[in-house]
């Protein structure tokens, strides 16, 4: 799990924000929960390794996982 974080700034409709905070209190999850889902998932569909900052690895400098 990652123990620092950096803010992600992004427009989007209003309409369409509002559904998808309804959709995600309807699943018992935070917008924050699953956009950090999304981008995990786009990473890993795109073959991109990371090691999350304020890990024990990340500090240690050693290759990104994949």
């Amino acid at each position: 799990m990652e123990l620092k974080t950096a803010r992600l700034t992004l427009l989007i409709d209003p309409a369409k924000k509002a559904a998808f905070e309804q959709l995600c209190a309807a699943q018992d999850l935070t917008p924050s929960q699953v956009v950090r889902q999304l981008i995990r998932d786009y990473l890993a569909q795109h073959g991109v390794g990371y090691v999350p900052s304020g890990t024990a690895a990340s500090r240690r400098g050693r290759p990104a996982r994949r």
